[in-house]
């Protein structure tokens, strides 16, 4: 009697080949059932998510909506410019230092208030001592125990860092958390880069039969060169607000004032933006590949004409080049 034993090798091939197609065909989407808008905000490290985002949330305070702010950024500078600088403690670190007291967590504990805007910061772990993305998807089961489901919000706005592309910082996009997605970016190729990797994360995950949509992109320190904009419409979202590049808003940024408010020359900026929000429908981005976003900038500046020039053995091996004798066999003509 002999063994069918299978060849692993070419199992394993298969199942490779398998994971790297895409999906062939969509799967049908609904609409979102919830009264609450859960908005996520991406963009790169540094582009003014959080600044964005602390006077957007006041503004909507402002105009008599019940919002909700979470910081899920390890750097936890969400809730610091809404607070005035001062930051508030994480659920990250409450939740482990409750735990080792055998205490259960309170929303007194990591819930804060300002000018009507309730805000929390998920944090992360120390330095080197552990993975921010797990960290994110630990808050969020940690905020499910706090009856987050059950919460009555007008908005929840969650503040994520666009340059991880884990699961962890993807979570309202894969786990359709969210209904749509605001991008920060400015005319730079690193934020749009940002900006356009998450056009694909919504794209990819649309067609697993996903709902998130891009809402739309605020263009931050807008010093008037187009290319953000031009993005916006290449990749078919609109500019929700362009925020210009101003000494008057650095400065007030710097010293963690809110100039999301009327009492604020920014005031009906940050309205303006509000009602945007709002109305945007989430919509199917197309991104486009790192040539397509190349092709956006002027090519002197970004070295689009730059042509590859491919390395040799020879090249690789410096000083220990040895010439290697060709196996070929050459015939002699006759």
């Amino acid at each position: 009697m002999t063994l069918d034993i299978p060849n692993l090798v070419d199992f394993d091939a298969r199942l490779r080949e398998e994971a790297h197609q895409e999906p062939s065909l969509e799967i049908p989407q609904t609409a979102p059932t919830k009264k609450t808008q859960i908005i996520a905000i991406y963009g790169k490290g540094g582009i003014g998510k959080s600044f964005t985002l602390a006077n957007l949330s006041h503004m909507m305070a402002e105009m008599g909506k019940r919002v909700l702010l979470i910081g899920c950024d390890p750097k936890s500078d969400t809730t610091s410019l809404l607070f005035g600088g001062k930051a508030c403690p994480t659920i990250i670190e409450t939740s482990s230092k409750k735990k080792l007291a055998g205490e259960e967590v309170k929303i007194g504990d990591v819930c804060f208030k300002r000018g009507g805007v309730f805000a929390m910061e998920l944090g992360g772990p120390e330095v080197g001592r552990g993975c921010g993305g797990r960290g994110i998807i630990h808050g969020f089961e940690l905020l499910e125990k706090l009856g987050f489901h059950d919460w009555d919000f007008d908005y929840v706005l969650l503040d994520f860092l666009g340059d991880v592309v884990c699961g962890g910082f993807g979570l309202p996009i894969a786990r359709d958390m969210a209904q749509k997605v605001i991008l920060v970016a400015s005319n730079d190729l690193q934020s749009l880069y940002v900006a356009n990797n998450v056009c694909s994360a919504v794209e990819y995950f649309r067609k697993m039969g996903g709902n998130v949509g891009i809402a739309g992109l605020v263009i931050n320190k807008d010093d008037g060169t187009g290319e953000a904009a031009a993005f916006a419409d290449v990749v078919g979202i609109p500019v929700l607000a362009a925020i210009p590049q101003d000494d008057d808003l650095r400065k007030k940024s710097a010293n963690y004032q809110i100039v999301g408010s009327y009492e604020s020359q920014w005031g009906p900026m940050f309205a303006a933006l509000a009602e945007a929000v709002e109305i945007a429908p989430p919509v199917r981005p197309k991104p486009v590949n790192q040539d397509g976003l190349l092709a956006l900038f002027d090519a002197e500046t970004t070295g689009a004409n730059f042509v590859l020039t491919p390395a040799t053995d020879a090249d690789m091996r410096g000083k220990n080049a040895v010439l290697k004798k060709s196996l070929e066999v050459v015939y002699d003509h006759v």
